[in-house]
């Protein structure tokens, strides 16, 4: 099987219309031109019907939604009924933690919210910017799992906690919890995840890499390998994402106006930090 570098087949189709300009120029142009790869919201989209093959609800969240529920009961300073799931995409947390508090629900892709209803009929949920949302209300907790990922500068990064602290009543509790900080983040990491479900065989392939330590980004690279019934279609994905240290986010959420206590959590091979921050 002939494999072909895509940057090449560009260069040589530029090369027929390119006039007195070089080889080397041509390619170096292209380089530069893929290197500038566009994030894209395929999951949160067009393939967001892929995101229940992408641990099971029921089982793979409920250990960690647990331990959520433990640091709320363990350091609000109130009684906790209530509690607002930003970033809470197909509602895996929120089937979970349901059991314990009156749930509302918000996020930005309405595909992934119809997602949530479905698996949570009798829970209310939102559409909103996590960085700007206003419901006109307040809570007893706050749950920001890795949807606070997506805030890839340090004025998202703010903002979106300075949104939680305006809908947390005094005394609760908000719960975040980072996928990776730069104490943590391993380069070039990649997992692999397959599921099979009614005739489809997925594996799920993410990549993290991050090109310039300098700045606060990393880049999450995905591969969809989809075979329905045996017929495969390949899609990917691309986000970049915010990488910040433990002393950000610990100065962050105090200067946000929380009270914070640091721990971590278990998930097998991996370990997380968690924040558990009170509104005094």
């Amino acid at each position: 099987m002939l494999v072909f570098d895509v940057g090449i087949i560009k260069c040589l189709c530029c090369i027929l219309f390119a006039g007195g300009k070089s080889v080397v120029q041509i390619m170096i142009n292209v380089r530069h031109d893929e290197r500038k790869m566009k994030d894209t919201c395929h999951l949160y989209k067009d393939l967001a019907w892929l995101w229940p093959m992408w641990g099971d609800a029921a089982t793979e969240y409920s250990h960690y939604c647990q331990h959520v529920s433990g640091l709320i009961r363990q350091y609000a300073k109130r009684p906790v009924a209530t509690l607002l799931d930003i970033g809470c995409g197909g509602g895996k947390n929120v089937l979970n933690l349901n059991q314990d508090f009156d749930i509302t629900g918000l996020d930005l892709s309405p595909t992934m919210l119809e997602q949530a209803k479905e698996l949570n009929p009798d829970c209310v949920f939102v559409q909103g910017d996590m960085r700007t949302f206003r419901l006109g209300q307040a809570f007893d907790a706050v749950l920001m799992d890795d949807a606070i990922s997506h805030m890839n500068c340090r004025a998202d990064f703010v903002a979106a906690f300075n949104t939680a602290y305006a809908h947390l009543n005094p005394g609760g509790v908000m719960i975040a919890t980072p996928d990776v900080t730069i104490e943590t983040f391993q380069q070039n990491k990649t997992t692999t995840t397959p599921a099979t479900q009614d005739g489809l065989d997925v594996v799920f392939v993410e990549n993290v890499y991050d090109p310039d330590p300098a700045d606060e980004q990393y880049e999450t690279t995905i591969l969809y390998l989809i075979r329905d019934h045996g017929c495969l279609r390949v899609e990917t994905e691309h986000w970049t994402m915010g990488l910040f240290s433990l002393d950000t986010w610990r100065r962050v959420l105090r200067e946000t106006g929380f009270e914070v206590h640091e721990g971590r959590y278990n998930a097998g091979e991996d370990e997380y930090t968690v924040f558990a921050c009170v509104k005094i």
